[in-house]
């Protein structure tokens, strides 16, 4: 009996979320529509960023994951078509390698093919600006309104092609911020273990390039299914690295550390075993930071712990707040001083380094902190929580749901019938600058919000305890469904 040939639809319009494109490879994600939306991107970024730079240079780089590489010289070929001198990565990098490489190197802009935390699946393109961040959302709306008009590309000489190491210059940057000499000297007298669950992704080799001493890595081949999960530091994806430290019986203090696919979020694991997200790791790289005579505004999504502007005030840092999505943070870094920016789901950066987070930067001051004080992150943060009086559990799920037709009719609901009361508690006022934050009489929290692009409802709470934490998300499973 014969088979119809099996025909795969692309389904969703190309749009930029939060942080560049992605979408399923061969579904979305295709060779045609990279040759589509890369020259122009590259062409904005040439309308914004020629003048400043007097460049013709866009980089390009990649991440590990399926067909990155490929993806990535089709985007550079469309691109040197119309014109413009191609920079190629020799090989895979982190993200904010190559934002480093497009200030540094006074070019247009880059272009990176990576999907970031996304499921195997999935592959995606960010767009870089010449400062050496993710363009500003004005960016990516231009690219967008160009995209729908089909206007054809404008046609020009072909323009060169060199390739380029993006870690040299890249890991000699941040070795000029962190006393790695310190660190080293821990490593090999035995003080300290380092133990980096690279999840298969582009911080792989990172951390031996920065510090010139074997550590730890775990699941640094490149494994483009990861393993059947997602590249992404949640507790759920990592028990190689959590099993590893609660069974550690060493003299050494153990420090663990984890990256995303393409290394732009960072988690950490503490001695004990137990997994510190990034509303853990910013109180603590706070204090560090002005400890090491670094100053300026904290600048926090909507979604970040009530203790981090406890711990600004506490250093006299002004405090400012943004919607999810670290574009808006990196928007902040070039208006003013920026000492650290930083989100709930692990991406945090830094005014005095480019406007992009960066997880092996923060990964060194971790353990420049960890080094520096002889202390447990668990520790540090269980002091950093007695000096300000503030102690509360954290955690979230993202929720799928049905349809697109849900998400609208709860998103309605929210609009026209916000909830009075949540798990019990009475609401005492409710924040609308991106979702829903509902604060609660006993100064708890719970975030209500939609993905843009896909029928997820993501939630997030902040209570005095796990239990309250889990009995407030589980309320809110039930509102939605």
């Amino acid at each position: 009996m014969a088979h119809a040939p099996m025909t795969i639809t692309t389904i969703n319009p190309i749009q930029f979320g939060t942080d560049g494109w992605r979408g399923v490879i061969a579904a979305d994600f295709t060779f045609d529509r990279v040759m589509k939306v890369a020259p122009i991107a590259a062409q904005i970024l040439s309308e914004i960023y020629g003048a400043e730079t007097g460049s013709n240079t866009v980089i390009v780089g990649y991440d590990r994951r399926f067909l990155s590489e490929e993806f990535a010289r089709t985007a550079a070929e469309s691109i040197r078509k119309i014109g413009f001198d191609i920079l190629f990565s020799e090989s895979f990098a982190p993200t904010p390698a190559f934002s480093w490489a497009a200030k540094k190197l006074n070019a247009l802009g880059a272009i990176v093919i990576t999907a970031s935390h996304n499921p195997g699946n999935y592959s995606g393109l960010k767009v870089k600006s010449a400062h050496g961040g993710s363009v500003p959302p004005e960016v990516t709306k231009q690219i967008e309104a160009l995209l729908a008009s089909n206007t054809p590309v404008s046609e020009a000489t072909p323009g060169t092609f060199r390739t380029f190491d993006p870690w040299e210059s890249y890991c000699e940057g941040l070795r000029s911020l962190v006393d790695t000499t310190a660190i080293r000297t821990a490593i090999e007298q035995g003080k300290v273990t380092v133990v980096a669950d690279v999840m298969h992704g582009a911080a792989a080799t990172g951390l031996v390039r920065l510090l010139g001493v074997e550590i730890h890595e775990l699941n640094g081949d490149r494994d483009p299914l990861f393993e059947g999960g997602a590249p992404e530091p949640l507790p759920k994806y990592l028990p190689k690295i959590l099993h590893t430290i609660q069974n550690f019986d060493g003299d050494s203090l153990a420090v663990g550390l984890v990256f995303d696919g393409d290394a732009d979020r960072v988690g950490a694991v503490d001695a004990r075993g137990n997994f510190l997200s990034s509303q853990i790791l910013i109180p603590i790289l706070l204090e560090h930071l002005v400890q090491k005579g670094f100053s300026g505004e904290f600048v926090k999504t909507v979604s970040g712990s009530d203790l981090m502007p406890l711990v600004a005030k506490l250093y006299g840092l002004p405090v400012y707040e943004t919607p999810i999505g670290y574009k808006y943070i990196a928007d902040r870094m070039l208006e003013t001083k920026v000492l650290l920016g930083g989100e709930e789901s692990g991406g945090i950066g830094y005014g005095h380094h480019i406007p992009e987070r960066d997880a092996l930067l923060s990964a060194l001051y971790v353990l420049e902190t960890v080094v520096q004080t002889g202390t447990d992150l668990g520790e540090l943060f269980r002091r950093l929580q007695e000096k300000t009086g503030f102690s509360a559990e954290y955690d979230r799920i993202d929720l799928p749901l049905a349809s697109m037709e849900v998400r609208a009719k709860l998103l309605d609901q929210l609009k026209t019938q916000p909830p009075q009361n949540i798990a019990g508690k009475a609401v005492i006022s409710c924040q609308t600058d991106d979702g829903y934050k509902f604060r609660l009489e006993d100064q708890s929290w719970l975030l209500i919000r939609f993905s843009g692009t896909e029928p997820v409802l993501r939630l997030y709470c902040e209570a005095s305890s796990i239990e309250q934490v889990h009995q407030t998300l589980n309320w809110a499973k039930d509102w939605a469904e």
